[in-house]
């Protein structure tokens, strides 16, 4: 009675426990446990099934072997895309040179009509005119060289041959004659014909007689004698 006073507990309603969990931490760990069957829920029945780690292992490698390929393909391309380019700017060459080509080729067939044109005329005449020649001594042979050029002459040509003859002294002194075979011709407007003779052993040849003809022992179109140098 005459000890410290305690104070007096009043309990209403049933004795709450030591280890009792608080009301909102009950509904936190119902929420997160609900949450995670709606989780499981949804990816199970909703999205596609999870692969298991050996068909990961084989859809990565699939993968970088696709990339690979991709890359390769890609490096390909770029070298056929250079390549491309340089067969283009190769072709584009190859046209300016021809177009160059071309514009020489012309001046060079208009400065040859000049040339031709300027020619003195063959003093005979003919259908065939021999317009210059040339022909000299080259060891055992003789080298000639004459522009002919066709009156009326167009761009279709026509069929000749041209015969050449030589006359000089033999290996005995004597006057001797030489005659080469016919050479076939083409003649448009104008036409250089080039060709060789072998002469006899000893034989001194002084002058060359050029004819042309229609054909071998045919009709004479034009003819001229030159001296051989």
């Amino acid at each position: 009675m005459w000890g410290q006073n305690k104070p007096v507990v009043l309990s209403y309603g049933r004795p709450r426990s030591r280890w009792s969990l608080p009301p909102w931490l009950v509904l936190l760990i119902i929420g997160a446990a609900a949450g995670a069957a709606g989780v499981i829920y949804v990816q199970e029945k909703h999205l596609p099934p999870r692969l298991s780690a050996s068909a990961s292992t084989e859809l990565r490698s699939a993968y970088e072997q696709a990339d690979a390929e991709r890359r390769q393909l890609k490096a390909d391309l770029d070298a056929t895309t250079r390549k491309l380019q340089g067969a283009q700017a190769d072709g584009k060459k190859l046209g300016e040179d021809l177009a160059a080509g071309r514009s020489g080729s012309e001046k060079l067939r208009q400065d040859l009509d000049f040339m031709v044109d300027a020619l003195p005329a063959d003093p005979r005449g003919g259908v065939v005119e021999v317009r210059a020649g040339r022909v000299q001594r080259k060891g055992a042979a003789l080298a000639y060289e004459v522009a002919l050029t066709r009156s009326g002459g167009g761009n279709k040509p026509m069929g000749a041959v041209l015969q050449i003859s030589v006359s000089g002294l033999g290996a005995n002194g004597a006057e001797t004659r030489v005659v080469g075979k016919p050479m076939p011709l083409s003649i448009a407007a104008y036409e250089i014909a080039r060709g060789t003779l072998t002469l006899p052993e000893g034989f001194r040849a002084s002058q060359a007689t050029i004819t042309v003809l229609d054909r071998p022992d045919g009709r004479q179109l034009g003819m001229r004698v030159l001296y051989v140098k």
